[in-house]
């Protein structure tokens, strides 16, 4: 890696957490270490242009649950599921047009909170997102590989984990070291 490493990208900013970070690899990483510290139940909802990384960061989530399986866009299939210490159910959102087309999707049961469920385009999902969950929003940074990405925490639990020392976002964790040296 070139440059600056994410660790010294990383910081609060007024609503939550800032970072960028330099390669697919890094945002997989900050995923990775996200996942580490989520359960069954929790909500992680992403929002972003295409291309900017959401499924990357899926992917690392899933990863850092232990959860198994070929992580890919369900966006042909809405909803994905993987199974592992903590199950996890993948949605995409894209080709959603109006929250209403959501009704008959089962997501009462995805959302029951037997699993992580982790939201991509998570703008359109309407009433279905809980009130309390981790939104996370990822833009094209400075560089062709920079991703800068917003976590914004929605309730107490996600306030916890992102205000924590010891969690992903603090100095013992993506603060700590480069994402990319993390390879667990």
């Amino acid at each position: 890696m070139t440059g600056k490493g994410a660790s010294e990208q990383a910081g609060k900013g007024a609503n939550g957490t800032k970072l960028t970070t330099h390669s697919a690899e890094e945002t997989e990483a900050l995923g990775r270490r996200i996942g580490r510290v989520l359960r069954a139940g929790d909500v992680v909802a992403l929002s972003g242009d295409l291309g900017t990384g959401k499924t990357v960061l899926a992917q690392g989530i899933v990863a850092g649950v232990g959860a198994s399986g070929y992580v890919a866009s369900p966006t042909f299939t809405l909803i994905r599921e993987y199974t592992g210490a903590v199950p996890v159910a993948h949605v995409d959102f894209y080709r959603i047009d109006d929250p209403r087309q959501l009704d008959d999707l089962g997501l009462a049961d995805v959302f029951a909170g037997s699993m992580l469920v982790i939201v991509e385009w998570a703008e359109k999902a309407g009433d279905w997102l809980p009130a309390e969950h981790l939104w996370i929003t990822l833009d094209f940074g400075e560089q062709e590989n920079d991703r800068e990405i917003e976590v914004i925490p929605r309730g107490d639990r996600y306030h916890g984990i992102a205000s924590s020392r010891h969690g992903p976002f603090g100095p013992r964790g993506f603060g700590s070291h480069a994402p990319h040296d993390d390879q667990a």
